[in-house]
């Protein structure tokens, strides 16, 4: 299978993650959003919105929208479970990750972003302002959901417990944009000792921007 992916889109990072968590064998296929690749007829042909990522399976077939492929993913590769069996802790993933996909980052992908400055002549100041505050907004209510779930002493490993989840695979492209746009993450040690356990696993670090073949392109 083709994950159609951009190094930088969280979207995207989500999904190179379970891709890796799995060990599904794939092939990375860069879309550069900065020369506009996304916006092409050959890519709208197979993505009509024009976003990252997009999957092309082996019989053609081609999935599109992050939560799609990766419901794909845990149905059709089960070997490693991402979503839990018990209904009250998938209820408490779906609620994590549904913060993230509806709630953050929406309003502060690229597009958002790029349209603030060029459509709406919003100053790099103000358009700074505007990402901490929703990052600020979701991350404050996630923090919350990590201490009651797990007490104030806890010390779990990952987001709501000793294995990962989807909660995972969602949060962690979304902490790594925060650090990259120089958000405040001391008020939020429960969710940087997730990303920082999660990044000892090769699946996380092999996903991570930095590490894509278009990363430097």
């Amino acid at each position: 299978m083709k994950l159609l992916t951009y190094f930088r889109s969280s979207a995207a990072y989500r999904v190179r993650i379970a891709l890796n968590l799995k060990s599904i064998k794939h092939e990375l296929v860069p879309v550069n959003l900065l020369k506009g690749e996304h916006l092409g007829a050959e890519y709208t042909a197979l993505q009509p919105q024009g976003l990252v990522p997009c999957m092309q399976l082996d019989n053609g077939e081609v999935l599109t929208q992050s939560g799609a492929i990766l419901a794909y993913l845990e149905g059709q590769y089960s070997e490693y479970p991402l979503m839990p069996d018990d209904l009250m802790a998938a209820v408490k993933v779906r609620s994590i990750v549904d913060i993230i996909a509806c709630d953050i980052h929406p309003v502060n992908n690229l597009r958002v972003l790029k349209y603030l400055s060029n459509d709406l002549a919003v100053q790099d100041t103000q358009k700074q302002q505007w990402y901490r505050h929703w990052i600020e907004q979701g991350f404050n209510a996630i923090e919350a959901q990590l201490v009651a779930d797990e007490g104030p002493a806890n010390q779990a490993k990952y987001a709501l417990g000793e294995k990962i989840t989807m909660a995972d695979v969602y949060l962690i492209p979304q902490v790594y944009n925060a650090l990259r746009f120089n958000v405040d993450m001391q008020p939020y040690p429960k969710i940087m000792r997730v990303y920082q356990a999660c990044n000892e696993l090769q699946a996380f670090t092999l996903a991570a921007p930095e590490n894509q073949p278009d990363s430097t392109l």
